[in-house]
Parts: C-alpha cells; structure tokens; sequence
C-alpha cells in the first residue's frame, strides 16, 4: 500500500489522470451504479499498487493498464453488466433529429460496445491517439500484435458499416 507521505502525488495522478479513469469506466460500464463502483474499484486498485509503480513508465500508461484490466474483470464479473451494454445500444440506436455524421459515431460506438474486451480497449486507446508503441506498452502486448489487431478490428468495423449500408 502506498505510504502516507505518498498520498498527495497519488492524489495529484488521479487529477490529472482523471479523464481516463472516466472514460474506460464510460467504455465498459452504462449504469451509473455500475460506473461508481468500477470508478471506485479502479482508484482503490491505482492506490493498491501505487508503490509498485514503474517511473520508466508515464503516469498515464501505468493508470491506463491498471484501470482497463480492473474494467475487463469487473465486466466480466456480472452477467448484469452485459444485459446493460445491450440497454446502451438500444439506447445509443435512438436518433431523433441527428444528423448522418452523428449517425455514423453512434453506430461506430454500437459496434465498438460490441467488440470483445481486448478489442474495445485497442480501439479505445486506438480512438485516443496513443501511439502502438504506448498500447503495446499498456496492454501487455507486441507493438506487430497490436497492428495486426487493429486492422483487424478496422476489417471487423468496416464490414458491419458495409452490411448496414447495403440493408
């Protein structure tokens, strides 16, 4: 556990990392209950292994592999958790007046919601402009894995546009 002395930089990564922390609980999680507690599981498990902290790494990648690999276990836990990813996309397939661009974004954010855990969070890291250098480095996984991975993905995404569009 992290010494007291270290709590103020802990709490100081948590602020400025934050963002991330929202977004992969946003990713992986659509009931606001659900949310909190992956929110709380995932800082209580960021201060867990505060003091195992590498600093060859950033900030920003240590966080995001913790906090995914929190995510992945908590969606996993609950077959509740994966009934509400279906309420989402029900949800997201709501358009009223949107235009076709917004259209498009909320059919990509279905099919990426539909993905398989690895998947989502390439693709979230993918969205976020990380480099394959830092997803390799987060992940756990070779830089050529995941390349290959993506456009792999990329092929999966296209494919389910296409068959939507020609319906």
């Amino acid at each position: 556990m992290a010494p007291p002395k270290e709590d103020n930089i802990f709490l100081s990564v948590i602020e400025q990392h934050k963002g991330i922390i929202y977004k992969i609980a946003n990713s992986y999680c659509h009931h606001a209950e659900d949310r909190k507690d992956l929110i709380q599981e995932i800082i209580f498990q960021l201060w867990r292994s505060f003091d195992r902290y590498n600093d060859q790494y950033r900030y920003s990648t240590w966080l995001y592999r913790i906090a995914l690999n929190v995510a992945i276990s908590f969606y996993r836990k609950d077959s509740k958790r994966t009934a509400g990813a279906h309420e989402l996309t029900a949800d997201i397939l709501v358009v009223t007046e949107e235009t076709a661009d917004t259209e498009q974004l909320q059919l990509l954010q279905r099919f990426i919601s539909e993905l398989p855990e690895l998947d989502r969070a390439i693709m979230l890291l993918y969205l976020e402009e990380k480099s394959y250098k830092e997803m390799a480095e987060i992940l756990g996984l070779t830089e050529t894995n995941i390349a290959t991975k993506i456009n792999r993905i990329k092929g999966k995404l296209k494919n389910k546009f296409s068959t939507i569009h020609h319906s």
